[in-house]
């Protein structure tokens, strides 16, 4: 994303109060305990095992690492995972 672009969308965020993780395509990840994840904003799952999930992200990847862990819903853009979650990495 050219740093123009950016500029503009991060002025438009502030003008508009509207969240960065919708103009920016940013994921937005919700945890429970460490029993329970919530991704949004993701591009797809790049591997899966029951202890580790990749997911593909705008920019870079997301991964999950745990024990147990079982994909509970899936759609376009979001994924519910259950298990025992002991690591989150962003990765660039």
């Amino acid at each position: 994303m050219s740093r123009i672009k950016k500029k503009f969308r991060k002025f438009t965020a502030n003008v508009l109060d509207l969240p960065k993780d919708v103009i920016f395509d940013l994921p937005r990840i919700t945890m429970i305990g460490n029993m329970q994840l919530y991704v949004e904003n993701h591009k797809g799952v790049i591997q899966f095992t029951s202890d580790t999930l990749t997911l593909k992200l705008d920019v870079g990847k997301l991964e999950i690492i745990g024990k147990d862990l079982v994909i509970r819903a899936i759609l376009t853009e979001e994924v519910f995972i259950e298990g025992v979650v002991e690591d989150v990495k962003y990765i660039q």
